[in-house]
């Protein structure tokens, strides 16, 4: 269209902030003048060098652009834009607004990045503004090639994939028409490999049952004992026991993944999440950050699982940043260009030895750290944190006769089947509250479901006065306990569920107090 002598084309594209998007529109105006290239709208570097890429990708498929002013707003111009992916709505506006094209794009939403000879560049992000898009009533919308897998799990859209420039232009122009890119939700329902299979792990039963509960009611769980006791490979069975993703956590995952550019190709991740990261990492690479902040470990571990080994050598302030997450299930971070807020439901399971050496309180070998290195040493886990772990459990030293065991213990898929069960009987009885675990049952309902009789009532009473338990431990005790009956197929809580729950909250009045 043309306005006041100038010559204006407008498209639109899908800014995002965390996993939420917003509509952008791109609008072009080419005029007589000095030539120059403006891009406004509080754009990045990213966004202000696509001038570069825009007119070489122009010129080498043949749509030279024309050595006048040309002005480029990406509106609403009062919030920030960021990241390649407005290339493509940018050479579109200009090419329509000098007319070397005639298709109508007002109505279209694209999204890409332009390499210099002009192929249609993967950008991250795809899968959250296909959503976005959708949402704000968008009907076509036009994304790279290599984002084509995880498109095919948006449903509701028309959308196609573009691997060059030359090749979307013949499409609009009506002359090669692209074919949609089909709807795939039997990606979601797919399960992936085990990273360890719970057969291979030599005694430590009491661990094993502790895992089972923990992957039954997804409660944070907590190994301590010595080095070699397989609090490692216990941690990485989990993935084998946990229930498979559902449709809509599978897409959640897909969305966080996507932003953090994480995605291949095409292999989409369907199984839960398994994030270990190094005891090095910050507070930020756990929360997540970054000028506009991106998904940290906590969000990545999002329906999964968050597994820190040797947990007392991470940085106070890196520990400290678990506890409100493991508290509301979402993580705010907030900076100058405003707040973010990720999703964080995840399962935290710690691994730690006793003292630096590993060895205090092991029959087998001696400790060599004084009793103040000990205390030292455990004081590096606050209290706080320590409370927000449901499930607490001690592994001893393996005997000749345990390692050298060849027969086979239980399986993580027979294991997986008991915890398939448990997880029914919760949603089964939680199905009016949207809670999917009993970890995550809020105090809202959590009298009613944890509801106990007389003897069931006393029992916890006793506990609570000897043990000195807090509000907090008070309400994950009877979470626990919730899971251990469902497990044996309950619908009461019994006084033997709780005492195997208070059982396994024990280490931090054994080492911490």
């Amino acid at each position: 269209m043309k306005e006041g002598g100038c010559m204006v084309a407008v498209t639109e594209t899908v800014e995002l902030w965390g996993l939420d998007g917003f509509r952008v529109s791109v609008e072009a105006d080419v005029s007589m003048g000095l030539a120059r290239f403006d891009v406004v709208g509080l754009g990045d570097t990213a966004v202000r060098e696509a001038r570069e890429r825009v007119s070489a990708a122009a010129k080498n498929c043949g749509y030279a652009l024309p050595v006048r002013h040309i002005t480029v707003n990406l509106a609403p111009a009062d919030v920030k834009k960021e990241g390649s992916s407005y290339d493509l709505p940018i050479l579109l506006c200009i090419l329509k607004a000098v007319g070397m094209i005639n298709a109508r794009i007002d109505d279209k939403c694209f999204i890409g990045e332009l390499s210099l000879s002009g192929r249609v560049n993967g950008v991250k992000g795809v899968l959250p503004m296909l959503l976005a898009a959708r949402r704000l009533g968008m009907k076509e919308v036009y994304i790279p090639a290599d984002n084509a897998a995880e498109a095919s799990v948006a449903e509701g859209l028309t959308v196609f994939a573009v691997e060059h420039l030359g090749q979307l232009l013949a499409h609009l122009a009506g002359e090669e028409l692209l074919q949609p890119v089909a709807f795939n939700p039997v990606a979601l329902a797919e399960a992936g490999p085990a990273l360890e299979d719970m057969a291979y792990v030599k005694g430590q039963e009491k661990a094993r049952r502790a895992m089972e509960i923990a992957a039954a009611g997804n409660h944070n769980l907590l190994m301590l004992g010595p080095p070699g006791t397989g609090k490692s490979m216990l941690a990485k069975c989990l993935p084998g026991i946990l229930p498979s993703l559902t449709s809509e956590e599978a897409l959640e995952v897909l969305q966080i993944y996507s932003v953090a550019g994480m995605l291949g190709e095409n292999a989409l991740p369907v199984t839960r999440p398994f994030r270990a990261p190094h005891h090095t990492v910050s507070a930020a690479g756990i929360a997540g950050g970054g000028r506009i902040p991106k998904p940290g470990e906590i969000t990545l571990a999002h329906r999964g699982v968050l597994f820190l080994d040797e947990l007392p050598e991470y940085p106070s302030d890196t520990l400290e940043v678990l506890r409100q997450p493991l508290e509301d299930g979402t993580v705010s971070v907030t900076r100058v260009s405003g707040k973010v807020t990720y999703p964080a439901e995840f399962m935290l399971v710690c691994a730690m030895n006793p003292c630096r050496c590993g060895h205090y309180g092991d029959p087998q070998r001696k400790c060599t750290c004084s009793p103040q290195d000990v205390r030292k040493y455990l004081a590096r886990v606050s209290g706080p944190l320590l409370d927000r772990i449901d499930i607490q459990v001690e592994l001893s030293s393996l005997n000749y006769s345990q390692v050298s065991d060849t027969q086979r213990a239980e399986s993580s898929e027979t294991v997986r089947l008991r915890v398939n069960e448990a997880r029914k009987r919760q949603l089964a009885r939680q199905e009016t509250t949207g809670v999917c675990s009993n970890a995550a049952l809020p105090a809202s309902v959590l009298r009613r479901v944890c509801a106990l009789n007389g003897q069931a009532e006393e029992f916890m009473r006793q506990a609570f006065e000897k043990l000195g338990l807090s509000a907090r431990g008070y309400d994950r005790v009877l979470r626990v306990s919730r899971t251990i009956a469902d497990l044996a197929g309950s619908e009461e809580i019994l006084p033997i569920h709780i005492a195997e729950a208070v059982q396994l909250r024990s280490l931090d009045r054994k080492y911490f107090r």
